[in-house]
């Protein structure tokens, strides 16, 4: 079954610029990314965080998706995976323009009228600031938990897409007739704030997850992709998206290196992007040379106070430079 018709969603993100935001701490405490201090932070710490992305001109703030964890991997990706709609919702009411990005939710472990539902409604509450990251999932014993198909997850996840593009459209009443899902004359309310529908962006870097993103997708977010590869993934999703007869151009997306904007006086690993902004606005514009429009920032910090300074001189030392 090919993609079904949805509309292109809203673009959310200026045209011609580098936008950037961030995946929030605390919400998730996988061991590849997280701080030591996160162990120990809680919810006041996550709004203040939040707070100073939207107060900084960040494009988004960021929330992660797993239901439950297997004891074989905890050790590694943690228990701590706060749920996105709830906390979108909760930070949505204590901030002003930032959008609200889950990154990513896995999408296929839920009905798409149950997804539609709750994420309708926080675009609603939060006057239309949701961008909807979706993406196929990787722990088989999650699925199995809540009596999904792992090994079917990439095709169910294109129908659920397709689904939620007709359940988050602008008719009271949708319809969508799939091979996993059907329904029709069954009305939610509220309706989504943002017309034509929230914007929906498709995470992974697989070669089947570029292929939706570009047939799919309003937007790509790529899973850490190295700067090498970049370029030609972006290249096969454009050739995807023209060949499909698809216009309107996919948001492109990138997770950058770990940043330290000034000189840190403590070790912040070798791969983080360190020294004054010009320097550190130089080496992100590369990424819009690739042809990315949204960078995904992750700064080191030994604490909340230090990631909020850093998060309040990103924008004031790097950002003026990313347009140059």
């Amino acid at each position: 079954m090919g993609p079904v018709a949805g509309g292109q969603g809203p673009r959310v993100l200026p045209p011609g610029r580098l936008s950037y935001g961030i995946q929030l701490p605390i919400q998730s405490l996988s061991t590849l990314y997280a701080e030591g201090w996160e162990a120990r932070a809680g919810p006041a710490d996550l709004l203040a965080v939040a707070r100073a992305a939207d107060r900084h001109g960040f494009a988004y703030i960021a929330c992660c998706d797993h239901v439950a964890v297997p004891r074989r991997l905890a050790a590694a990706m943690g228990t701590v995976w706060y749920d996105p709609v709830a906390t979108l919702s909760y930070l949505a009411a204590a901030t002003e323009r930032v959008l609200l990005l889950s990154h990513v939710a896995v999408a296929g472990l839920r009905h798409p009228l149950v997804t539609a539902k709750q994420y309708a409604t926080l675009d609603h509450l939060s006057g239309g600031r949701l961008v909807l990251g979706v993406g196929a999932g990787h722990v088989p014993e999650e699925f199995a938990a809540l009596g999904v198909d792992f090994a079917g997850r990439g095709a169910l996840l294109d129908e659920t897409i397709d689904a939620l593009k007709a359940a988050l459209g602008e008719e009271e009443f949708p319809a969508f007739h799939g091979r996993r899902f059907d329904f029709a004359d069954l009305g939610q309310a509220p309706r989504p704030a943002r017309r034509p529908r929230p914007p929906l962006w498709v995470g992974g870097s697989s070669p089947a997850a570029v292929r939706r993103a570009a047939e799919r997708g309003d937007g790509w977010l790529p899973q850490g992709d190295p700067r090498d590869r970049l370029p030609g993934r972006i290249a096969r999703l454009r050739a995807i998206r023209t060949a499909a007869g698809i216009a309107e151009p996919a948001v492109i997306g990138a997770i950058a290196e770990p940043l330290y904007v000034g000189a840190p006086t403590w070790p912040v690993g070798r791969r983080t992007l360190t020294g004054p902004g010009e320097r550190l606005a130089e080496s992100l514009r590369a990424y819009r040379a690739m042809g990315v429009d949204q960078v995904q920032l992750r700064f080191r910090s030994r604490d909340r106070d230090e990631l909020t300074d850093q998060i309040a001189a990103f924008a004031a030392e790097v950002a003026p430079y990313l347009d140059d």
